[in-house]
């Protein structure tokens, strides 16, 4: 069986380290370099189309944790929500219809690994 894979979306100096607290990081970037990535990042794609990557985040995860965020989180967690993937928001964060709500970094793991019924 293949491994779950786990998208983490947000933005915010304030945010990057709790986003890291979840594991390995790919930061899949809308620039045409990997200096758009953070330190907190271990492996960079770069994808030279903007805010056209947003979907590509979210599309490669079979859940996604929302981490801080502005509109970009937002539009991610719609995308998400409209692929079928389990969406948890690190608290706190945004107030979205259909997202599962964590306290830490570990329960918003657990929660976004849980089988779906």
């Amino acid at each position: 069986m293949a491994t779950a894979q786990v998208s983490v979306i947000g933005s915010g100096v304030e945010h990057e380290q709790r986003a890291e607290e979840v594991g390995t990081t790919i930061g899949i970037v809308p620039g045409e370099t990997r200096a758009g990535a953070n330190a907190w990042t271990d492996h960079v794609v770069v994808t030279g189309i903007g805010h056209g990557r947003n979907l590509a985040v979210v599309a490669s995860g079979d859940a996604v944790i929302a981490v801080g965020g502005r509109y970009g989180t937002l539009a991610e967690i719609g995308f998400a929500l409209t692929l079928g993937r389990t969406v948890v928001v690190l608290e706190p964060g945004w107030e979205v219809d259909g997202t599962l709500r964590a306290a830490t970094p570990e329960q918003a793991v657990e929660l976004a690994l849980q089988p779906t019924a």
